[in-house]
């Protein structure tokens, strides 16, 4: 196998559906697939199908018991301590198969890991992956197992890897902070909506690393309302620095799509444009840092007709240095109308939105200067902490 990229994938991984009315909707897995395969942007040579996951590699970041009881539920069993696991929510409703189900997504993200930490692929995108607020013994925000903290792991354990984690999910990524709190090797590093305002109420400046890991953990809680320029701006001041300080030899980026402005489930107000921009800076990090390593996965995004599978086609576009077309393929919306009906009706005729289309956010100049302070405070304690620690180059 080439060196070249690689996108993960089988038709299994869109069996992952809470319930039929739930917001995370597998579908826009295939979406993204047919769009990039419409227009041109993958390879049928470039599509991999995950390699298996023995459900004790589970054990890697997840407790025992847990899995048990996940394993339980998906058997049809109810457990009496099934709520203390987070199961049988309104978030994580309890389904036949689930342990199987998202081991595959699993299965996908250690795959894609694999690919690029033993130099078989460039890069390479999981975005049916993703599932970053999994804890070590409970279901968390719509994912019961961390897919992301296993490849992350995968990385640690079978190559020796640092590996820097950046997430651009709207919601903060607590349940990757948390399983590496305390550790040195992994950089964790989270822009998202203030948890004053949006789940899981976590991600605040303060939350800097714990023990050994003191100074790994870097979050940016940016306001609701935040637009393309003052979100680039906040990435600017704290990633490239936090990664520079760090050194690591991958980067995992989880690319939710629901800091859109479309999106149902959060506040922020990023366009297409903006979240494109966002894909081509950690692609440029990856080539400055890492040779060029990098492994993307997919996350949140609740709207998925208009705005999940252009956000992901970006990101594949900005992974392998190709360019989205203006327009996209008109077949590919028959396809999908003569398979979703009125439904398709969302799906959109162009690659971005025309930013015209959008009016300026109300209290901007307000917004801007928060974000801007906030940036500003996470790099400078951050800093600090680097230079108390030596852990860090602090420069």
């Amino acid at each position: 196998m080439s060196a070249g990229y690689r996108f993960v994938y089988a038709p299994a991984l869109a069996g992952f559906e809470l319930a039929r009315e739930h917001p995370f909707k597998p579908l826009r897995l295939e979406l993204t697939r047919s769009l990039l395969e419409a227009t041109g942007l993958l390879a049928a040579d470039e599509v991999v199908a995950p390699e298996p996951l023995p459900p004790a590699a589970l054990l890697a970041v997840h407790e025992r018991r847990y899995v048990a009881a996940v394993e339980a539920a998906s058997r049809g069993e109810r457990p009496s301590d099934l709520l203390l696991y987070g199961l049988g929510t309104g978030d994580n409703p309890v389904f036949a198969g689930m342990h199987e189900v998202v081991l595959g997504v699993c299965a996908a993200t250690v795959t894609a890991v694999d690919l690029v930490a033993s130099g078989r692929a460039r890069r390479a995108a999981s975005f049916a992956g993703g599932l970053h607020h999994a804890q070590a013994a409970k279901a968390s925000g719509f994912c019961l197992y961390n897919d992301l903290a296993l490849g992350i792991r995968h990385a640690q354990q079978a190559y020796g890897l640092r590996v820097a984690y950046l997430d651009v999910d709207a919601h903060h990524g607590d349940g990757v902070q948390w399983l590496f709190y305390e550790d040195p090797t992994v950089l964790t590093v989270s822009l998202h909506e203030s948890g004053r305002y949006l789940f899981p109420g976590t991600g605040h400046v303060y939350e800097t690393g714990r023990g050994a890991g003191r100074g790994t953990a870097v979050n940016v809680p940016l306001e609701p309302y935040t637009e393309d320029a003052s979100f680039l701006e906040a990435f600017d001041t704290v990633v490239g620095p936090a990664l520079r300080a760090f050194a690591p030899d991958l980067i995992v980026l989880q690319a939710g799509a629901d800091m859109h402005r479309f999106d149902p489930l959060a506040d922020l107000n990023l366009t297409l444009a903006g979240m494109a921009a966002c894909y081509e800076r950690v692609v440029a990090l990856a080539d400055e840092l890492t040779g060029g390593r990098l492994v993307v996965t997919g996350g949140g995004g609740y709207d998925p007709y208009r705005t999940v599978p252009r956000a992901w086609a970006h990101a594949w576009a900005a992974l392998t240095g190709r360019q989205l077309p203006a327009t996209l393929p008109e077949r590919w919306r028959a396809v999908w109308h003569a398979r979703l009906g009125p439904e398709a009706a969302a799906l959109p005729r162009t690659a971005s939105e025309d930013p015209d289309d959008f009016p300026p956010a109300p209290h901007r100049d307000a917004i801007t200067r928060r974000n801007r302070h906030v940036a500003q405070r996470a790099l400078a304690t951050l800093q600090e902490l680097w230079r108390e620690t030596g852990l860090i180059r602090a420069d």
